[in-house]
């Protein structure tokens, strides 16, 4: 799938599940950016961490430029850096996909496992004669020498031959972060199924079954664009978040009313219940999970940011005629609703409110403009 189409599809489910949360949290290596009052005092805090619903508001209601002053934008200039693949990532992730894809009827057992080599190894630990978590893996392929697992591990398979098994008595280092385990005398039963050859080989190459991959050059040429792609990505979006954190810095924020940063809290800790759930899991988790904050934490960080990069976006929507009026706000969702196979607007929207959509739509529009900017040459 191509980068756009994916951007697209993520648009899509975005708006669904109300798209101003959606965008601003695609934007979460901005969330401390903008968090400071023109005075330098932090609007966040505990103290809003209410239960009782807020008041709903929309953007284009409201006079935007009263909280924030915005610097010339149309000076904002962002390098995008070129996309480049290593050598030594390119061997690297050959390597992976080599050794993980590789067939075991071509397995080397007509000889013992020596330093360098890498076995493909079954093994079950045990501590007092109890299997323990995590301990247990089929199929594994560990490279002898590179110190993955923990002392004496890969020492006691050197002269192991395929097909044998071993008990290795070993001793977890006292660090180590599983405390029921640090410190502890265990027993590794290990089996070695066989030894994949240093050399790579068509031959195993083609019972890859990767389409149009029969060949050691075509696996790297394959790997090759992968990490293009990938990397292409990531330079895509360190490039947009260095253009909004440009943008941001350019911005002078005012206090901004309670019952605003009251309406967003609301609408975060509402998508973050949803999203939880689709998870099977509570906000709480959810957030502490994927941002490392308690949930409070989190909705006041994101309430106050969040809502300060989308006065900010709206200021420059008016100055530039980039707001969503209904026309272009029905035509869009019908659009959406359409693709994704919905009978109505009504349907795909769902429980989701239009204003919200319309913020999103018009953030969406000033950060694309702004992108465009920030690449010129002058």
């Amino acid at each position: 799938m191509k980068d756009e189409e994916i951007r697209l599809n993520m648009k899509r489910k975005m708006i669904a599940r109300t798209a101003v949360f959606c965008a601003a949290v695609l934007m979460a290596g901005a969330l401390a950016g903008c968090g400071k009052t023109g005075n330098g005092e932090s609007t966040g805090g505990t103290e809003s961490s209410q239960e009782t619903p807020a008041e709903k508001f929309t953007l284009k209601d409201i006079d935007v430029e009263k909280y924030v002053t915005v610097g010339d934008y149309k000076s904002i200039r962002v390098e995008k850096q070129e996309v480049t693949v290593s050598d030594s990532e390119l061997e690297e992730m050959t390597n992976q996909v080599y050794i993980g894809s590789f067939p075991a009827e071509l397995g080397v057992k007509d000889r013992a496992v020596k330093e360098g080599d890498t076995a493909n190894i079954d093994y079950v630990g045990k501590k007092d004669g109890v299997a323990f978590d995590g301990g247990t893996a089929q199929g594994a392929n560990l490279t002898i020498g590179s110190d993955t697992y923990i002392d004496g591990f890969e020492d006691g398979l050197i002269g192991v031959m395929p097909g044998d098994t071993v008990d290795l008595n070993l001793t977890f280092p006292e660090g180590y972060g599983n405390q029921d385990l640090a410190g502890q005398a265990v027993v590794f039963t290990v089996t070695v199924n066989y030894i994949i050859p240093e050399e790579k080989t068509d031959e195993a190459v083609e019972k890859f079954g990767v389409e149009g991959v029969t060949t050691v050059e075509e696996l790297r040429q394959y790997v090759y664009d992968y990490l293009y792609d990938r990397n292409e990505m990531r330079r895509d979006s360190q490039y947009e978040q260095d253009v909004l954190n440009a943008f941001l810095a350019l911005c002078e924020f005012q206090e901004i009313p309670q019952e605003y940063l009251d309406s967003y809290r609301e609408t975060a800790r509402q998508n973050i219940t949803d999203t939880a759930a689709q998870y099977g899991t509570d906000p709480e988790t959810y957030v502490y999970y994927y941002y490392g904050m308690d949930l409070n934490s989190f909705l006041d960080v994101y309430s106050d940011n969040a809502l300060r990069q989308n006065i900010a976006m709206q200021v420059v929507a008016d100055k530039e005629g980039l707001a969503v009026d209904d026309e272009e706000l029905n035509t869009t969702l019908q659009q959406y609703a359409s693709d994704a196979g919905y009978d109505s607007v009504e349907e795909y929207v769902g429980g989701g409110s239009l204003e919200e959509i319309r913020d999103y739509l018009m953030y969406d529009n000033v950060y694309n403009y702004l992108m465009d900017i920030a690449g010129q040459t002058d």
